[in-house]
């Protein structure tokens, strides 16, 4: 099958999702084309099977803002007319599944029949999605993709809340590919460039944004270095970077706390991790909290969204609502104070991620996409 993908090419969870669900795809023998504004950060190697395509938005005098849907749509139909493209599969609403559907109207135009599936991942949903300017379009995209799916029930259910949908919407959870954590590369000795022995490794991965409750992050470490050795690794870049900075340093805890940017060696301190921190607003999935606990980490984090339906509430981890950073803290410790508690939580942490091997969903998708043809049959 020759499928074209449309995703966010960023760090972000559509754009790796996207990605990593191409290259299986590709592995499967599909011809998979990659459609975006520049190379996803997640596609190290092209091959035979995989292709990427990048939009260029000409610059005009005439346009304040650079009218990236009409070049995605017209690149859309370049790209399924020169390499016979039988399915699209957008990533993300807006502004995806807009431009999705413009293209499929011009493509039907020269008699090209191209079924498009839509995933939701959950800012386009619920907090760009739903508000009063943007909400007519998605709605629209949404009802006029041929196949819909959500990544998890919450959003899902949400989606259905937030929106008039006449179209049915098939849950399909993010993933994770298992096999590529089996081989440690890693070793203790290397655990002591972050660390010392005696201390425990406590990690965040996320954009800093204020969903990501980051002020949290450092509360929860702050209540917990009270009473076990620790340091705190940050990864990652946002508009709340330097605020968790400055309370670090309010809290006289600067020197227990690692901020390391957008790194790419993730598994590396994932691997050393003993606890991972998510204390967001909202997740539409939390797919960060699914790749800690495929390397074994345990997963603090809120009862948000599809949280649940990750992280299961003492067995991978613990659950506590939004904001109760004395909750968290005390759970954190529940499992980081005793050896043996600690093993048994990092062990069913990998065991609950292996629900979501990649080679279980790929089947998902591709009854999906298998669905999708059959609406141009």
């Amino acid at each position: 099958m020759k499928i074209a993908i449309v995703c966010y090419p960023t760090f972000g969870g559509s754009g790796v999702v996207a990605t990593e669900l191409g290259l299986a795809l590709a592995k499967r023998g599909h011809e998979i084309h990659f459609v975006t504004y520049s190379h996803p950060v997640r596609l190290d190697q092209l091959s035979s099977n995989v292709r990427f395509h990048e939009v260029h938005v000409p610059e005009y005098p005439l346009f304040h803002y650079q009218p990236y849907e009409l070049a995605l749509s017209s690149k859309l139909v370049n790209v399924v007319k020169q390499f016979g493209i039988e399915l699209l599969h957008v990533h993300y609403a807006i502004p995806h599944a807009y431009a999705g559907y413009m293209a499929k109207e011009m493509l039907a135009e020269e008699g090209i029949n191209l079924p498009m599936v839509t995933t939701l991942h959950g800012t386009d949903i619920t907090l760009v999605g739903n508000h009063p300017f943007y909400k007519p379009a998605v709605t629209f995209s949404i009802n006029n993709s041929d196949v819909v799916t959500s990544v998890s029930q919450s959003l899902k259910e949400d989606t259905l809340k937030f929106f008039k949908i006449r179209n049915e919407i098939e849950v399909v959870p993010n993933f994770i590919d298992c096999s590529k954590y089996d081989k440690k590369e890693f070793t203790d000795c290397q655990r002591e460039m972050m660390a010392d022995k005696k201390e425990k490794i406590i990690t965040h991965i996320s954009n800093f944004r204020k969903v990501k409750r980051i002020d949290d992050v450092i509360r929860i470490f702050y209540e917990i270095q009270k009473k076990i050795d620790a340091k705190l690794m940050m990864v990652g870049e946002g508009p709340e970077k330097e605020m968790a900075e400055d309370l670090a340093d309010e809290l006289n805890i600067s020197d227990k706390v690692m901020f390391l940017g957008q790194s790419h060696e993730i598994d590396k301190i994932l691997c050393f991790s003993d606890l991972f921190l998510l204390p967001s607003e909202k997740e539409s999935f939390g797919l960060s909290a699914l790749e800690a606990m495929v390397n074994g980490v345990a997963v603090i984090s809120t009862n948000t969204g599809g949280l649940p339906e990750v992280n299961q509430n003492g067995i991978s981890g613990y659950l506590s609502n939004v904001g109760d950073v004395q909750e968290m803290a005390a759970n954190a410790l529940k499992i980081l104070e005793n050896e043996e508690i600690l093993e048994e939580f990092k062990n069913n942490a990998r065991k609950v991620a292996e629900k979501f091997d990649i080679k279980n969903v790929m089947p998902l998708y591709e009854d999906v996409y298998e669905k999708a043809l059959q609406t141009t049959v």
